[in-house]
């Protein structure tokens, strides 16, 4: 549907008016509320020269705030830009420069770094940032941002910026651009930019399909179809998003929901809480909840088990559906997940530059694999010249999606090269995620070509040895990374966050890999640290591993 998104959410909003459209702890707005509130700030930004295709970084945590940020700057026709809040003021400042922020829209708790971040723009006569607005109080002990002196920039609160003036009429608009960043496992951030045309049925697919619904096709029939589903169903679905919206799968998981005749619920942690997700499934009666993998999951089945053994089990009755992408999870900890409701583990592997590419459905009594997926119509697995690669032939190929034509890096010319590619005289994404076809023509996983790690002139693909590592009963999390060795190039070498001190050994994860895998596979050293560092999205920080790796020099393997 060629239609600004902004455009599909004013219809959704005024057919659903009086409906709650999110809740953050004791807050909840309704979509009337979120309409007037998004127009307000829009209307700010507009009084400050934002307009049609400017880009507007969004530095929040979950909430209601974050949702009004995204839909002010769509209803401008501008561009908003997601920031990873962990980042520090020279990644900031990276995504500043590479996509010419004009404002930033940021948590109190940020302001230091935001504003470190504009002055090295401005030190290096780079600014582009003429607009701050923060919200909510800086946090006890920190002084409020403030500007001062030359080239500083005084900052708005973001109430005071939503009460200035009145809510921006709407207008007609056309198919603007959406720019999601993506940190990948490695390297700079890189902006995917896309357009609405692409989103809509990206996020459409996260919200109406779920519940069994076609994607509507056109803005009459998405209005029709909103009429019928609140008639029907009230809330066709309430969604609660654990990753942070900064990140694909939240945003993408929060605006399906929307379009959907859905609500959506965020926890008020700003750090994971697995507690917390069980509690605030049972007091929403959250049917949808959406995760990434193990780092999620595993979290979440020691809290409800460890419910349950006290006797006070969490009531998940209302769940239908467990949500995961993009990152390993594990079949024993889906089994443990479902020993607690009915409902349907959805495992899919999905980039932000595109896809889905295969996709797993687990339910209770189901013969559980990790790894192993059914390929979504339409993609592939593919060798390097596009050829099909053949079932049960044990070749390791790449997984490649139809992608349009206008979808590419921003400023990246190269990589966009490298990850979109034609074949066959038709464009495909190829993002390095690799898997192997099975005799049925089910896809085993095996993780990002950027991981394979050669050691002794054999090819051992990181994730997969991770998958290995997380199903022994001693392991809480694992990462693995190639070490430079002198007889071997590279030694496969696991990091590993155990369950607790002391309770396995690198000899027992060393014999818990062979008996799986390849000798060449298994670990020749096993680091045991505290806790894996990843990303709050789940994605593994592998330049840390790396360092532990090195640092801490680990217990080689006796095997």
């Amino acid at each position: 549907m060629r239609e600004n998104f902004a455009t599909l959410l004013e219809a959704v909003a005024d057919v659903r008016a009086d409906r709650i459209v999110v809740s953050h702890g004791e807050r909840s707005l309704t979509w009337r509320q979120l309409d007037e509130r998004a127009a307000r700030l829009a209307a700010f930004l507009a009084g400050r020269g934002i307009g049609h295709e400017d880009r507007v970084a969004i530095a929040l945590y979950n909430g209601p705030e974050y949702l009004e940020s995204v839909f002010a700057v769509l209803k401008l026709r501008a561009i908003p830009v997601n920031v990873n809040y962990r980042y520090r003021p020279a990644e900031m400042r990276h995504v500043f420069d590479d996509a010419q922020v004009a404002a930033v829209l940021f948590d109190a708790a940020l302001a230091e770094r935001v504003v470190q971040a504009c002055e090295a723009q401005d030190a290096a006569r780079t600014t582009t940032v003429h607009t701050l607005v923060q919200v909510g109080m800086a946090p006890p002990g920190e002084a409020p941002a403030e500007g001062g002196g030359a080239g500083a920039w005084p900052v708005t609160a973001y109430e005071e910026a939503i009460q200035a003036t009145g809510p921006l009429p709407r207008s007609k608009r056309g198919v603007d651009h959406w720019l999601m960043y993506t940190g990948g496992t490695t390297g700079q951030p890189k902006g995917v930019l896309v357009t609405h045309a692409w989103l809509y049925p990206v996020a459409a697919a996260n919200g109406f399909l779920l519940i069994g619904e076609a994607i509507p096709d056109s803005l009459a029939d998405l209005r029709a179809t909103t009429r019928r589903l609140t008639a029907e169903r009230g809330d066709a679905l309430i969604c609660l998003p654990v990753p942070p919206l900064m990140h694909a799968t939240g945003m993408y998981t929060s605006l399906g929901a929307l379009l959907a005749s859905g609500r959506v619920v965020y926890l008020t942690s700003r750090s994971y809480d697995a507690d917390e997700l069980a509690a605030t499934v049972a007091a929403h009666r959250a049917d949808t909840v959406s995760i990434v993998g193990d780092v999620f999951a595993r979290p979440l089945a020691d809290a409800l088990d460890a419910a349950a053994s006290r006797g006070l089990p969490y009531d998940v009755s209302s769940l239908r559906r467990i949500l995961s992408v993009g990152v390993t999870w594990s079949a024993d900890v889906k089994r443990r997940l479902l020993a607690h409701g009915d409902f349907v583990c959805r495992d899919l592997v999905a980039a932000s530059e595109g896809g889905p590419f295969a996709v797993n459905e687990t339910r209770r009594g189901d013969d559980v694999v990790t790894s192993r997926f059914t390929l979504i119509p339409g993609a592939r697995v593919i060798d390097e010249a596009g050829n099909d690669v053949i079932p049960g032939s044990g070749q390791v190929g790449m997984l490649a999606a139809p992608a349009d034509n206008e979808i590419a890096y921003l400023g990246d010319s190269a990589k966009t090269a490298q990850t979109f590619r034609t074949f066959g005289g038709r464009r495909w994404v190829v993002t390095g995620d690799l898997a192997c076809v099975e005799p049925d023509g089910s896809v085993t996983f095996r993780g990002r070509g950027s991981r394979v790690i050669n050691t002794g002139g054999e090819k051992v693909f990181a994730e997969e040895v991770e998958q290995v590592l997380i199903e022994h009963p001693g392991v809480r999390d694992a990462l693995v990374v190639g070490l430079p060795d002198e007889r071997f190039g590279h030694r496969v070498t696991a990091v590993v966050a155990p369950v607790a001190d002391g309770e396995v050994t690198s000899d027992a994860l060393v014999a818990h890999v062979a008996q799986r895998l390849a000798d060449y596979k298994k670990p020749r050293t096993v680091v045991f640290v505290p806790e894996i560092r990843r990303s709050p999205s789940g994605k593994a920080d592998l330049a840390w591993a790396y360092e532990a790796a090195v640092r801490v020099g680990g217990q080689a393997a006796s095997g």
